[in-house]
């Protein structure tokens, strides 16, 4: 089985995962209004990282030389979960995955040195050599469920034995190029986001790099109450390339493929993408009435990071996994009023729970659906 063993979260919450929690966990958000930033006429709002303090960060970590800003986020998001779990990086038997939508795309306008990096699998292998690994890493770029694909691409390779441990870090850094993609197809919000609400005006971008790894163990090895992966499922309806289906048929059906391997009674919560703009949060109510799942709660952390593209679906497994190892239901920052056709079980409030398996789900561009069961193994004595 594979299973989490070590995480990391660096974003304008923190630099450490549990500084992120403890942030959320207060109802602390990163998410700021930006007025003639880059000289980009209409006014947003994200979640930016301060650069000279991710750069001090680094320089504190030992890590230096000639990386972009993109690449020093990603290894200082790793660096930091690899000094909570003994692995060798050097071995055949780790991995290196890399789960990101724009790499490097900063170095289309001139903004950061690194001139040859731009294809994201030699910004892969840039990381993954930085420690010492020489394995051919992986790289994971499907629009927002990009963070999920790498963790199920993690748990399917695990499970097979192709590999003992895999490092799957997610991360994507805001550029004058993505604020304006996204502004072009009028989807952004000039205020914080409102997942799910009724007054809903668009999504939040944001800036982060979060890593997770993974282990494989055997059924009969100490657990220690670690996170396992279930089972993920990916399904790509192809409905369009900007809009979900408004049937929600490739969410339902990924959210059907990982309710077979759990009870739906022990499910605490599904962590919905929850973007705010007004037809993905429609199509994911849609969806989670047809899988019969409208009794669950359902939250959304875009009101705390903002969207975070390529590390979304890392960063928000991990703060759902310690939410509900504390046995909490966060909630949804932003949200009033349901606005949605379908009822879901959504609330601003921090809830309690007493169960510990939850369903993270996520879609994106070109009609693409993922989503996976997480269970809190038991401590064996």
């Amino acid at each position: 089985m594979s299973v989490a063993v070590a995480d990391n979260i660096v974003s304008p919450l923190g630099f450490t995962t549990a500084d992120n929690y403890a942030a959320v966990k207060k109802g602390i958000t990163a998410l700021r209004r930006y007025e003639g930033l880059w000289n980009i006429p209409t006014p947003f709002a994200a979640s930016m990282v301060h650069r000279d303090a991710v750069l001090k960060a680094c320089a504190e970590a030992g890590i230096i030389g000639q990386y972009t800003f993109f690449e020093k986020m990603v290894l200082l998001s790793i660096t930091h979960a690899l000094q909570q779990w003994p692995v060798d990086t050097t071995s055949e038997r780790t991995l290196f995955i890399l789960s990101t939508t724009k790499g490097n795309i900063e170095l289309l306008s001139g903004q950061d040195s690194g001139v040859g990096r731009l294809e994201l699998g030699t910004t892969a292998k840039v990381i993954a050599e930085y420690f010492h690994n020489h394995q051919q890493p992986v790289v994971v770029s499907n629009a927002c469920i990009s963070g999920l694909c790498a963790q199920i691409e993690a748990f399917r390779l695990i499970r097979t034995g192709c590999y003992d441990t895999v490092v799957v870090c997610g991360a994507d850094v805001l550029s004058p190029f993505i604020v304006s993609g996204f502004q072009s197809l009028m989807a952004l919000s000039d205020e914080p986001c409102r997942p799910f609400d009724e007054d809903r005006q668009g999504i939040n971008l944001g800036d982060a790099a979060a890593t997770i790894i993974y282990k494989g163990i055997k059924a009969s090895e100490p657990t220690d109450g670690k996170w396992q992966v279930v089972s993920g499922a990916i399904r790509n309806d192809a409905f369009h390339i900007s809009a979900p289906s408004r049937s929600a048929e490739g969410c339902v059906r990924a959210l059907r493929s990982v309710l077979h391997e759990i009870d739906t009674n022990d499910i605490a919560f599904l962590n919905a993408h929850g973007t705010a703009t007004l037809f993905n949060d429609e199509m994911e109510s849609v969806a989670i009435d047809r899988a019969g799942l409208s009794a669950v709660p359902v939250n959304s952390l875009k009101g705390y990071f903002g969207h975070t593209m390529g590390a979304a679906g890392i960063v928000e497994s991990i703060i759902s996994m310690h939410a509900a190892s504390e046995g909490v239901i966060l909630g949804t920052k932003g949200f009033e009023n349901l606005g949605v056709s379908k009822y879901i079980n959504v609330s601003s409030d921090n809830r309690p729970t007493d169960k510990h398996t939850f369903i993270k789900m996520m879609s994106g561009f070109g009609g693409c659906n993922a989503a996976i069961a997480f269970r809190k193994l038991r401590v064996k004595r």
